[in-house]
């Protein structure tokens, strides 16, 4: 039985962290806000409470949330250099399908790629801001170390899409091949970009 959170902050901490992981699972528009609060050991009320703007505004805190501590991750690993950043990035992915048995994937791309009802597109709009924070952190890195600034942002948008992509087929083959397979190849790419990598 999972322990209830003492702060009202917890409770809504583990609304936002339940709908990460059911929009990795599901998607966003194969999950409802009951589900969400079923999924997450919390009162079907409270998620009203916390979040008034229901599935909507769960979904773009969800979203920012993961991208947040996507983005987090990425950057204490690129203060090493972008070779240590691509491989953290790999590693974190690599940790999630392996650890549901392929049932997860990024929230970020679910939403990204369904198809949300007019006037409801925050979701979308933090899955965006979600892959240009990321793709940023990667360019500056790139740039700070040796790559000049177009080559930095174009990698920085092929590692991106890249990995995106790689962790979809590693769910639908249920193998981790496709994320080692870019990543051996995204190394390449970096490797010639960087000084002293």
């Amino acid at each position: 039985m999972p322990i209830e959170p003492s702060e009202p902050s917890d409770s809504r901490r583990k609304l936002v962290a339940g709908a990460v992981d059911m929009i990795r699972r599901r998607g966003l528009n194969a999950t409802s806000v009951r589900e969400l609060a079923k999924h997450a050991h919390a009162p079907l009320g409270s998620t009203y409470h916390y979040f008034p703007g229901g599935k909507t505004q769960l979904a773009t805190e969800a979203v920012t949330f993961a991208g947040d501590l996507t983005a987090t991750l990425l950057a204490r690993q690129l203060e090493k250099g972008p070779i240590d950043g691509l491989r953290a990035f790999l590693r974190a992915w690599r940790k999630i399908v392996v650890d549901t048995d392929f049932r997860a994937g990024c929230p970020i791309l679910a939403v990204a790629i369904e198809d949300l009802p007019e006037g409801e597109e925050a979701p979308r709009d933090a899955a965006a801001a979600a892959f240009t924070q990321w793709s940023t952190l990667l360019s500056a890195s790139l740039r700070d170390h040796g790559a000049n600034p177009s080559e930095a942002d174009r990698t920085a948008t092929l590692i991106v899409a890249a990995v995106e992509g790689s962790v979809a087929m590693c769910r639908a083959q249920r193998s981790v091949e496709p994320l080692d397979q870019i990543g051996e190849q995204l190394e390449v790419v970096v490797r010639s970009l960087v000084r002293g990598a």
